[in-house]
């Protein structure tokens, strides 16, 4: 599997982050790092806690980071999920944090047959 084909599994835009990142290498370092970002264990903890507060954190900072590697698909999920935990309040989420999980699995699984792929 080779990265570009990574993006298409994932529904992100390599070509966008081709734009932003130097070199190939480099996205590479970044996307496989991704998978040991905490973002949405915390975020998922956080709601499971009643910490929306902190679940509002996490949702932005995994919003963030989408954005920056291009993974447009979790990018969109975690960006809606951010704005309505930005009241305050968790109500009515239920749906916004079932896509951002769907979204989020399909990440991690393109990006882990991709590692997987290159050893």
């Amino acid at each position: 599997m080779t990265l570009q084909e990574c993006y298409q599994a994932l529904e992100g835009d390599y070509a966008d982050v081709s734009a932003r990142l130097p070199s190939e290498r480099l996205v590479q370092k970044f996307v496989l790092k991704f998978l040991a970002d905490p973002s949405y264990e915390l975020l998922m903890t956080s709601l499971q806690g009643g910490d929306v507060s902190e679940a509002f954190r996490a949702s932005h900072t995994l919003k963030g980071v989408c954005q920056n590697l291009s993974f447009t698909r979790l990018h969109l999920s975690s960006h809606a999920l951010t704005e309505a935990l930005r009241g305050g309040s968790a109500d009515g989420c239920e749906n916004l944090v079932s896509q951002v999980t769907a979204d989020y699995r399909q990440t991690v699984n393109a990006i882990a047959a991709y590692r997987d792929s290159q050893a």
